[in-house]
């Protein structure tokens, strides 16, 4: 998996790195089970620092998205508590949306961006 940091973002790199590693998953050019480098390993080919990684690491461990094991390293391992992921995503929602209503972005706009989106990761036929 490629992972780009934009040093020249406002965005903190741990939350670029664990943005990336979603969006990876989403995607499926990770899958269940799929181990990711070790944090130094990730560190070094990326140029960032080993705290940066394990940080990142930690935050993905803790929304279920990797588990860590002291032998096997960092693995793609999804906890499926979707009532947990539906009430994130809808308090994120209701700022992103609140956002958009304040710049006069339309429901049509906001559906189509949506089905748009979802469309990137997901075949329909699979949900």
């Amino acid at each position: 998996m490629l992972i780009e940091i934009d040093f020249q973002s406002e965005e903190a790199i741990y939350m670029q790195l664990r943005n990336q590693i979603v969006l990876g998953i989403a995607s499926s050019m990770l899958r269940e089970g799929d181990p990711l480098p070790s944090v130094r390993q990730l560190a070094e080919d990326i140029g960032i620092n080993m705290h940066t990684v394990n940080k990142a690491y930690g935050l993905l461990r803790q929304e279920g998205f990797l588990s860590i094991d002291r032998r096997r390293g960092a693995i793609v391992a999804l906890d499926a508590n979707k009532s947990q992921a539906l009430e994130e995503l809808r308090a994120r929602l209701h700022v992103l949306l609140a956002k958009g209503i304040c710049k006069h972005i339309s429901r049509g706009e906001i559906h189509g961006i949506v089905d748009e989106i979802y469309d990137e990761y997901c075949n329909q036929e699979e949900f």
